[in-house]
């Protein structure tokens, strides 16, 4: 790749999508610490596991919710998952050098965002800091149909949602709703990843790899599933972001070397 069109590639952005990952995985993640830690202090107040599911897959997604709403989304789109970059992709939205950009911001965020788990110590580490590993009693490949079930019925939402100009305004507040669903059905499965970058970071600082390829290969094969079968929603998403529709003013795309700057129309 040329210095002109790296120059040309969206840094600030790819810093933005850095941020947030690391924001969503650090305070994601340190509650389910909370939440699922041994001896956490959760239990007491919530002792039923799958309403301590519901409530931290609830959570979750309202960190992410807010990430979107945020300045942090109103600069990058708030993908802070490689498959939400990826099907906006697969849709045409997004130039590959910067989807690529994107993808490698989100796994170094989420690695970035990780490392402060470590002050969790002992209630960290008695769950792998929150890493995503087959359930007892499940296959591997039960493990990689939950995951690209979940990251298909995830992606499917939010393209729906963005696809819709009366229900735009409300993707960030079907997240948390979306994930208090899945979570107590699929985290005793696989542990609900449905983001490459969210089992990444945990597996990092714990060194928890078992099966770590499922946490790409099941969100991948939701993705894109969902983008052969709702491949006319790319003509009703218009940018690539979640949130903040039409913050940053449209230009032109251009033809000829170095065009990675002028982005197709919707680009984030």
């Amino acid at each position: 790749m040329s210095g002109q069109v790296l120059s040309r590639l969206p840094w600030r952005k790819f810093a933005a999508e850095f941020i947030g990952t690391a924001v969503l995985l650090f305070f994601g993640l340190s509650l389910v610490i909370v939440m699922f830690g041994a001896g956490n202090p959760a239990a007491k107040l919530l002792p039923d596991v799958r309403v301590r599911m519901i409530a931290s897959g609830f959570l979750f997604g309202c960190v992410g919710g807010s990430i979107a709403i945020s300045h942090v989304g109103k600069y990058s789109g708030a993908h802070i998952n490689p498959m939400v970059t990826l099907v906006f992709w697969l849709f045409g939205k997004l130039e590959s050098p910067v989807a690529l950009g994107y993808v490698l911001a989100q796994l170094a965020g989420g690695i970035a965002g990780c490392l402060p788990l470590l002050a969790w110590g002992p209630l960290g580490r008695s769950i792998s800091f929150g890493a995503t590993v087959p359930g007892e009693g499940y296959t591997t490949w039960d493990a990689i149909l939950g995951e690209a079930l979940t990251t298909f019925g995830l992606v499917t939402v939010l393209c729906l949602f963005i696809g819709f100009r009366h229900l735009r305004q409300f993707t960030p507040a079907v997240i948390p709703v979306l994930y208090a669903i899945m979570v107590p059905l699929e985290a005793p499965v696989s542990g609900t990843s449905t983001n490459p970058a969210r089992s990444l970071g945990p597996a990092v600082i714990s060194g928890e790899w078992h099966g770590w390829w499922i946490y790409w290969l099941g969100p991948f094969l939701g993705t894109l599933a969902c983008a052969l079968f709702f491949s006319r929603l790319k003509y009703r998403i218009e940018e690539a972001r979640l949130y903040h529709f039409e913050a940053q003013p449209r230009r032109i795309r251009r033809k000829g070397p170095g065009s990675v700057g002028n982005q197709r129309p919707g680009s984030p």
